[in-house]
């Protein structure tokens, strides 16, 4: 089985001012002539670490990592101004010409891949091919299931934690209920709702138990941040036209794609990733038998670091030895 890449630091480091509001963290590490990546993480609002660098060869991979508006390293944190998916699609295209790619592979798992996807789409003469995770395509029926009702009657232990912070009165719509405290002037109940929300997506993110994950999704900053920008964007349907991805797939119809996608993922269902690859004829699906959501979990990081490996061959034209 395939395990992460050896932690590698960055060669280089760019603060990339995308407006008069945010300024962007972006870093290159692996090989300066390799083959573009760029990981494209989750949330939205989560940023990037250490091991975002790992999924690929850094023999033959130039790999970009950066943080999107409002969290990790990119500031101000959880910004909720000029935030949006086409703001997001936009840096992604400022930081591809500012970097100097002609094209580059797009790896993003679960909000990620919603976001590799959108871009795809926006400029697919710029994307060599796409490794995508937990697939996420932001549609109400998503959301829903996750925020309102559906994963609570998988997880009704932690359900009671998530929407402790949330009236009686006011839990018929918990979206609107949570965005009125995370985007509220009262600091404390902010705060006890944004470890609440956050929390709910760390412990249901892996089909066993990990309280590394809990207590990185938990972490004050990395929750603010998270539970924020997220609500924000769920309670504006992503940004996205109705079912828009899956009705423009055509336009990515022609690029090459891996998906990758845990068989018991409660963040995002499995049927999110067989809709996607049935109108994707280009792509290749592999469901994960015994895991989750996470990228963490050993068998989709095994599936995650093969992909990547064989993308680079296929683009490359490298023999398996040479690889």
């Amino acid at each position: 089985m395939q395990t992460l890449y050896p932690q590698i630091k960055p060669h280089a480091r760019h603060d990339l001012a995308v407006d008069e509001t945010h300024t962007l963290y972006v870093d290159e590490s692996g090989s300066p002539e390799g083959l573009p990546v760029v990981f494209i993480h989750g949330g939205p609002g989560a940023g990037c670490d250490a091991q975002s660098r790992c999924f690929f060869d850094p023999n033959l991979y130039r790999i970009v990592t950066f943080d999107q508006r409002g969290c990790g390293r990119s500031t101000p944190h959880a910004s909720l101004e000029n935030n949006t998916t086409w703001d997001l699609v936009a840096d992604l295209e400022r930081i591809r010409q500012h970097l100097g790619i002609d094209k580059w592979v797009l790896f993003g798992g679960s909000w990620g891949s919603t976001l590799a996807l959108a871009y795809a789409q926006t400029h697919p003469e710029r994307v060599h091919g796409l490794i995508l995770r937990g697939i996420f395509l932001c549609r109400p029926q998503e959301i829903e299931w996750f925020y309102q009702a559906g994963a609570s009657r998988l997880f009704p232990d932690y359900w009671q934690d998530y929407i402790a912070p949330i009236p009686l009165d006011e839990r018929e719509d918990l979206l609107s209920a949570f965005h009125k405290r995370l985007t509220g002037n009262d600091q404390i109940a902010q705060m006890h709702a944004a470890k609440a929300w956050s929390t709910w997506e760390g412990r249901t993110a892996t089909l066993r138990p990990n309280p590394l994950v809990v207590d990185r999704f938990s972490e004050p900053q990395r929750a603010l941040s998270i539970a924020r920008i997220e609500c924000h964007y769920f309670t504006n349907n992503a940004f996205l036209e109705p079912n828009q991805l899956i009705r423009d797939m055509g336009k990515i119809a022609h690029l090459p794609g891996v998906i990758v996608h845990g068989r018991y993922d409660v963040i995002c269902p499995l049927d999110n990733a067989w809709e996607l690859h049935q109108n994707w004829p280009n792509s290749e699906l592999q469901v994960i038998r015994d895991a989750g959501h996470a990228a963490s979990e050993p068998g989709i990081t095994d599936a995650l670091v093969r992909a990547a490996d064989q993308m680079a061959r296929r683009l490359l034209d490298l023999s398996p030895e040479e690889a």
